[in-house]
């Protein structure tokens, strides 16, 4: 479009563009991974601040991102969104906190109480903000979900965010790449144990992530060390 952004809600729509001829399609669709790259990198390598900053410069960047990142989901065998509902349905009393939650899928199709937060607010479930500080009360929740919203190089606050708004007692429900904790799941499970977060299960059945079942049962500690985890570098197609 004149004004530089993607104007395709997913590549599938470029190929439907009967305006463009084939060579324009695949160039689009090429330009759609790369921009969908150079966000993913932006995101993984730098605090969660400036990605606020970046997104509240320019809002359609992260639609960018989101429809770059549907496109690698839709490759999975599973998405980790779809596990974590089925999880929760069978808690439909629980008051649940969704942190970066897209396009908020699980305050769609559940009938709990969610409040739903990422950068960008994409529809009127969504409050923007920086997940590492949500406007909740200190254990005001059942069960908090992280899906695949580990991003930042302060990660870490978003767990400590986690513990404090989730009651004693209470689920964080983690989902991440497997490339990206693997090589430091010892490490990363280390500091889970020292935020007062018990690792009921860590489920690695599926190839491309895996689920951390995890109960609040202590308190966070204030010195944190956290591993570096592998910013999810995704091929070029």
């Amino acid at each position: 479009s004149d004004d530089g952004k993607f104007p395709y809600k997913d590549a599938s729509q470029v190929a439907k563009d009967k305006r463009l001829s084939p060579f324009q399609a695949k160039m689009a669709k090429k330009l759609q991974g790369a921009h969908f790259r150079m966000l993913n990198e932006e995101l993984y390598t730098t605090p969660s601040q400036k990605a606020v900053s970046m997104f509240k410069k320019d809002p359609s960047l992260f639609d960018s991102y989101h429809t770059g990142f549907r496109e690698q989901t839709l490759k999975w065998p599973e998405n980790p969104v779809d596990v974590i509902i089925k999880f929760l349905r069978k808690h439909p009393k629980w008051k649940i906190a969704d942190l970066g939650c897209g396009d908020a899928k699980i305050a769609q199709v559940l009938p709990n109480k969610v409040h739903s937060f990422d950068l960008v607010s994409v529809n009127e479930r969504v409050v923007a903000c920086d997940i590492a500080h949500v406007p909740l009360k200190d254990n005001s929740v059942h069960a908090v979900v992280l899906s695949l919203a580990l991003m930042g190089t302060n990660y870490a606050e978003f767990l400590r965010e986690a513990h404090r708004i989730v009651a004693m007692g209470g689920k964080v429900l983690v989902a991440e790449v497997r490339s990206r904790v693997e090589h430091v799941l010892e490490e990363f499970l280390e500091l889970l144990q020292a935020m007062g977060l018990k690792c009921e299960d860590c489920d690695k059945k599926n190839k491309m992530f895996i689920m951390f079942y995890l109960t609040k049962v202590g308190e966070c500690a204030r010195e944190l060390d956290a591993p570096e985890l592998k910013a999810c570098v995704y091929k070029k197609r």
